[in-house]
This record gives C-alpha cells, structure tokens and sequence, in this order.
C-alpha cells in the first residue's frame, strides 16, 4: 500500500486553485495547487524532488525531463492541473532505493558523460524512456543524436553522452539494430 502525500484544502484566496490528484515515483499524491502552477514547480518546491532541473524555463533545453504516463515531456511547460490522474516518473526514481545506480546512470558514471550534470536527469529520463520502448535500438552516432535533440549540454560535447548510451545498451542487454551506410 503506498502512503498518499495530501495537504489540507487551502483558504480563500484570490488565486483559483485545483485538487490535484496523481501518482509520482509510484506514491500517491494529492494537492490543492494554483491553477497555473507549473509541474516543475510542484515537483520541486511542493515535493521537494529538485532532480527536475529548470533551464530555460521555456522546453527548449530538456533539463526538466520527466516522464508522463510513460512518455518524455517538459515541465516546465505543463500545468500540475493538466498532469491530474497521471503517473509521473522524474530522475529520483531511477536508482534502486539502496542507491545503487541504474545502469543507464552506472553507463554515464563510466563513460564521464555529465560534467557539471545540469542537464543529465532530463538526458537520463529521454534514454530511459527510449530503452523502456524498445528491446532493439539503432545505435548509429546519427539515431543517437536524434534520441538527445532537444537536450543542450554546454559541457561535454556529446560525445561522452553517445557512448554512455551505447554502453548502457550493453549493460541492459539491448540488441542494437544493424544499420548499413547509405550512399549520399
């Protein structure tokens, strides 16, 4: 039985508020939040779960990465209200409850893919979700980078990330898809 996070029905105020009902990192939650509280605010500052990086607070740099009902989204762009009823997955639920590292996050240790680590949890949660989708992955350099768009990392260069990917393919078992040269 999981625990339901709550707080109490706030008092009147100018602001409208919603009844927030959803799931994260597999808990119940439920909260009177305002209508136009954003997801990254909620995660962060109402559940104190500050892995969900706030970038450019406009989905452009994918540091707020986090999973929907499965899918990669941006909260900085959604509304808690808009998340009602939804599983919600962000970076603290990756490792196992021990701490030992996930093998996507043990494959970025190894490979010194993250240096200042800003943006890792949202590039994290996109591969996670990637390998969550598929049991077969082209691994080419190119299929990779399409993976990442989106993600903006003003550090390592990416190189470090593409072969973090790759070996976290090989520490999850994952077949990578054969790709031949096409002729240009």
């Amino acid at each position: 039985m999981t625990a339901v996070i709550t707080s109490a029905q706030p008092a009147a105020s100018d602001e409208p508020r919603f009844k927030l009902s959803l799931t994260v990192n597999g808990q119940a939650v439920e909260r009177w939040v305002p209508v136009r509280m954003l997801l990254s605010d909620l995660l962060r500052y109402e559940l104190g779960l500050t892995g969900t990086h706030v970038g450019c607070e406009q989905g452009v740099c994918g540091a707020c990465t986090v999973l929907i009902d499965g899918r990669t989204a941006r909260a900085c762009l959604a509304l808690a209200a808009q998340v009602d009823g939804c599983r919600i997955r962000t970076i603290e639920s990756v490792a196992a409850s021990d701490g030992t590292l996930h093998p996507i996050q043990q494959a970025f240790q190894d490979c010194h893919a993250l240096q200042c680590g800003f943006c890792t949890p949202g590039v994290i949660m996109t591969v996670l979700s990637h390998f969550e989708e598929s049991s077969r992955l082209d691994l080419s350099d190119d299929a990779v980078r399409r993976m990442l768009a989106g993600h903006l990392c003003r550090c390592t260069g990416y190189l470090n990330i593409i072969a973090a990917v790759r070996r976290a393919a090989r520490l999850l078992g994952r077949e990578a898809i054969e790709q031949t040269e096409v002729p240009k």
